[in-house]
């Protein structure tokens, strides 16, 4: 198993000292150190990191909003050490995609089971995402082949099922998903209707 990469945010020096020797101790390997999450999206995308860790008083807007950016372009599991215990900032933190929230400290020998639980929710996180992402598409690609099978019903004055398979027969001879041939179908429609 290779070496994790973690990339340490801290505006204090010397918690970020600690927390880097915690890391070392725990078999991580430190990326990068910063004093903010301001250029965090870009050091994400330099380093690719495995996992983010923020040592923070409180989680400010701009930090927040930073991450939820990188949560949707190239998310990483993130953890939050924060003396901050506000219900309404831990949930803020988790809807900007924060994996765990640490309140009141951090200790060495907790840094490897947090890390743990936070990629292991991470990465159920990723699979709900994709499921409904998938599922998602599937309406949609279906919402268009019905548009296309209307269509090719009305101008054709054929049955469902005929349309489809004229769909169908499309997407075989130009080697593309029906649900394309749906759409170039419906585009050429609105040109020529």
């Amino acid at each position: 198993m290779s070496v994790l990469t973690v990339i340490v945010v801290d505006e204090s020096r010397k918690r970020a000292a600690e927390m880097c020797a915690g890391l070392a101790c725990a078999g991580y390997q430190v990326a990068a150190v910063l004093s903010s999450a301001y250029d965090l999206q870009t050091k994400v995308e330099q380093l690719k990191p495995d996992v983010i860790l923020i040592q923070t008083d409180s989680p400010s807007r701009d930090t927040l909003e930073n991450m939820a950016v990188m949560d949707r372009t190239m998310p990483r599991p993130v953890v939050v050490f924060s003396n901050d215990a506000d219900t309404k900032t831990i949930r803020r933190a988790m809807k900007a995609g924060v994996s765990a929230y640490v309140v009141d400290g951090l200790e060495a020998k907790r840094l490897k089971p947090v890390i743990d639980v936070a990629i292991a929710r991470f990465e159920e996180h990723q699979e709900l995402r994709k499921a409904r992402d998938e599922a998602r598409q599937k309406l949609n690609d279906r919402i268009v082949i019905d548009r296309a099978k209307g269509i090719l019903m009305k101008l054709r004055g054929i049955d469902e099922d005929a349309a489809y398979h004229t769909l169908r027969k499309l997407a075989m001879e130009r080697g593309k998903t029906i649900a394309a041939v749906s759409e170039d179908f419906i585009a050429t429609a609105r040109l020529l209707g």
